[in-house]
């Protein structure tokens, strides 16, 4: 293809698709947040704020959960260290929550691999917990209240599939709450249980409810956008996300029988998978002070006549954005590997990519086996393009002809011009329609790239140990700004000067630029332009453009 066009248009198209978020963020949301707004003050009752537990779903009957202005709950009453061979955390005793999570399978960088990534904490800075509870009018365990453990150790040993943690909770009045975490081996789901066993003498109803709880992540890339903050799925709405943004505007609430409340971030997801029900689920979610924000579901309630006991359940998702764990865990939970609105060309593209990397062992083979599969898909296309090119090459020595003939007056160099293409029937934009064609698959295929934590720090060869760092020694974005200069000059150079010297300085632009980028992604595009090369080098050749 035209190196110069492609690149021109991806670039075109990526600052469109900015442009289009900014201003949905700054005119569009606003607007919705305030017309849902108008109409919940005139439709939803709202639920009472209490000032004491700030952060808590609303313990009334009448409406979804609220949750008002809060505050970051200290986890200094002690914790339960958990160990599992994918997990190590630690649950506080107060509010039995999982107050900090390491992924150790999942390493930091290359660099650290012994380091594992910390996806909950508790710190101020990089604040991200879970939050749970029982809400009722009167004494309930919410995530406020103290627990007792029996042990302040566990871990699960070899041999060991599974491993129970058990927490209590008793009030003055006789009513007992055990909540108890269940981990099994090579999971990274948590079902969470609550027994309720009531001999207060009066009958105990409540609410569960779970929440995550965190702040806003300074963790982005300058160069690679991705999408931290709320998601929600519910029926009729399977994947709908409300980034911090849209909380600090509005508060969301939604009802459904079934669905799940998370937060994601870059490669891992953190979620709440509610029971089934046949009553109505509560999602809700809001900016606290603007600072922490929260994603929750509230439950149908539970109730216990005295002497009786009432149990509910749900479960938690702690872990990567992995295809093959989230489609065992719940419906519409794979939407999480986030590829945009490009989904239906992406999710084929990485199945092709999974499947090679099952033949070669090595995502970077699976890269350059990929982007071949998909310049043979579009090489008649490309071939169109290029004998549009070649056909205008060898129009150049006219083409200067002209320019002397005409020197400034540009109506008539361009009347003639036209002139021309017409005599020898070329159609000047015949290089651009395959390429427009091609754009959708190749944005898709670099959200794959992006997206996908099959590849983080994925080795590849030689100097090459992470395809989604950046190329340490810049060797694959040189080879790249190369690949572009030869591919111009196989095209038909501008007659403006102007153009001809922004052509000449584009591969060194494009050299920098790409360096900053993945390393998976450079070589994807260097692969695609040394077999741009080759058939663009043929078919210039055979029509004699050489």
């Amino acid at each position: 293809m035209d190196n110069l066009r492609t690149f021109f248009i991806f670039g075109l198209l990526i600052v469109s698709l900015l442009l289009w978020e900014a201003w949905q963020n700054d005119y569009v949301r606003p607007q919705q947040a305030a017309d849902v707004a108008s109409q919940t003050q005139t439709t939803t009752p709202q639920a009472p704020v209490s000032d004491e537990l700030p952060d808590m779903p609303s313990a009334s009957a009448e409406s979804l959960p609220d949750v008002p202005q809060s505050q970051q709950v200290s986890a200094s009453s002690g914790k339960v260290h958990v160990k599992t061979d994918v997990m190590d955390l630690h649950i506080a005793t107060q509010g039995g929550d999982i107050r900090d999570l390491a992924l150790l399978e999942y390493a930091v960088s290359s660099e650290q691999p012994d380091t594992p990534v910390q996806f909950l904490n508790d710190s101020a800075g990089q604040f991200f917990v879970t939050q749970s509870g029982l809400r009722a009018d009167g004494d309930a365990p919410t995530h406020y209240e103290h627990y007792q453990a029996e042990q302040t150790e566990y871990v699960l040993q070899a041999g060991q599939d599974e491993l129970k943690i058990p927490l209590y909770w008793q009030s003055e009045s006789g009513l007992q709450v055990v909540k108890t975490y269940n981990f099994k081996r090579d999971s990274y789901v948590v079902n969470v249980d609550y027994q309720v066993i009531n001999n207060s003498g009066e009958t105990f109803s409540a609410y569960p409810y779970a929440q995550l709880n965190r702040n806003r992540s300074d963790d982005d890339s300058m160069f690679i956008y991705t999408y931290t903050g709320a998601v929600f799925s519910s029926k009729g709405n399977e994947y709908e996300k409300v980034d911090f943004d849209d909380l600090d505007d509005k508060a969301f609430s939604r009802s459904s029988i079934d669905g799940w409340a998370a937060m994601i971030q870059h490669y891992f997801v953190a979620a709440i998978i509610p029971p089934q029900a046949s009553e109505q689920l509560g999602f809700y979610g809001k900016s606290i002070n603007g600072t922490n924000y929260t994603a929750g579901v509230r439950m149908p309630a539970i109730s216990a006549s005295s002497g009786e006991q009432a149990a509910t359940q749900y479960q938690l998702y702690l872990g990567p954005k992995k295809h093959e764990r989230l489609d065992k865990v719940a419906e519409n939970l794979p939407l999480t590997v986030d590829y945009g609105i490009l989904t239906i060309i992406s999710e084929p593209l990485f199945w092709i990519m999974e499947w090679l990397h099952k033949l070669t062992g090595n995502w970077g083979w699976s890269i350059i086996l990929l982007t071949v599969l998909i310049k043979l898909a579009f090489f008649k296309l490309s071939a169109t393009s290029y004998r549009s090119m070649a056909a205008m090459r060898k129009l150049t020595p006219k083409l200067a002809t002209l320019k002397e003939r005409y020197g400034d007056d540009k109506q008539k160099f361009n009347q003639a011009m036209m002139d021309l293409y017409r005599t020898e029937k070329i159609n000047p934009l015949g290089g651009c329609l395959p390429i427009l064609v091609q754009m959708p698959v190749f944005l898709a295929f670099y959200w794959v790239l992006v997206e996908s934590i099959e590849l983080r720090q994925a080795d590849f060869m030689l100097w090459i140990n992470d395809l989604t760092a950046m190329d340490p020694y810049f060797i694959l974005p040189v080879l790249f700004g190369l690949s572009m200069w030869f591919q111009q000059k196989l095209n038909p150079a501008p007659q403006d000067p102007a153009q001809a010297m922004m052509m000449k300085i584009f591969p060194l632009v494009f050299t920098v630029f790409f360096a900053f980028f993945p390393a998976g992604l450079v070589l994807y595009w260097v692969v695609n332009n040394v077999l741009s090369i080759a058939q663009q080098w043929y078919i210039t050749r055979k029509m004699g453009a050489l």
